[in-house]
Order: structure tokens, then sequence, then C-alpha cells
């Protein structure tokens, strides 16, 4: 019987970032879901999906990021999934750091930064 593969919830409004994050992730074995934006997001879990982590971009539009993580602390049932917020602007680790997330990832992403970092919240 072979273990669980680790889940990821994606979300970027950036559908070629979507598309590659996904494809990168299966090729390392973690499975991936992805929304266009907070609100989506927040759908797709209300639904019962159940990530092992979230990647979060900050700029997006109908939900941002920031609203998205404002929102996630606040539930109870979601507050526990780790964040890694994934930003092209240099400015944000130090204001994402204000929302408690787990992990910044500036863009360009580096895969391999991400992939260890969903591997350690996917065993622990």
């Amino acid at each position: 019987m072979s273990a669980r593969r680790p889940l990821v919830l994606v979300v970027d409004d950036d559908e070629e970032m979507r598309t590659t994050l996904v494809e990168v992730l299966a090729l390392e074995g973690i499975d991936a879901v992805t929304a266009r934006h907070g609100a989506e997001a927040f759908e797709r879990l209300r639904a019962g999906l159940t990530p092992d982590a979230i990647l979060l971009d900050l700029m997006m539009p109908v939900m941002s990021g920031w609203e998205f993580r404002e929102q996630q602390r606040r539930d109870p049932a979601l507050a526990a999934i780790p964040v890694m917020v994934l930003s092209a602007s240099a400015g944000t680790p130090r204001s994402a750091a204000l929302l408690d997330v787990a992990a910044f990832q500036s863009k360009p992403l580096r895969v391999e930064a991400v992939v260890d970092w969903i591997r350690g919240r996917a065993a622990g």
C-alpha cells in the first residue's frame, strides 16, 4: 500500500502560473487543485477540499490573497492549513509576516523550495 500523495490548493489568478505549478508538482508526486482567486478557493474548501497546504498569490481580483488569509484565519475549520505566499512584490515578505503565513516565496519561484516546503507540511 502506497502513502497518500500530498494535496495542495494553488490560488493564483495567472492561468499560466496555475498550470505550470500543477504540472511541476505532479512530476514531484504532489497533487494540486487550483482556484483563480480567494473566493473560488473558499468555495473549494467549504465544499470539502482538505489540502495539506495552500500556495497563495496576494494580488488577485474578486478576493485578494490578503482578504483570503484574513478570512481563513477567522475560520476555525480552515485556520490550521499552512499557507505559502507567492508574490512578485519584493516588499511583501515583511507584510506577509503580519498575516502569519508559514512561508513566503518570491516569483519567479524556486520550485525546489516550494516542493520541499509542501513535503514538510504533508509529513508533519
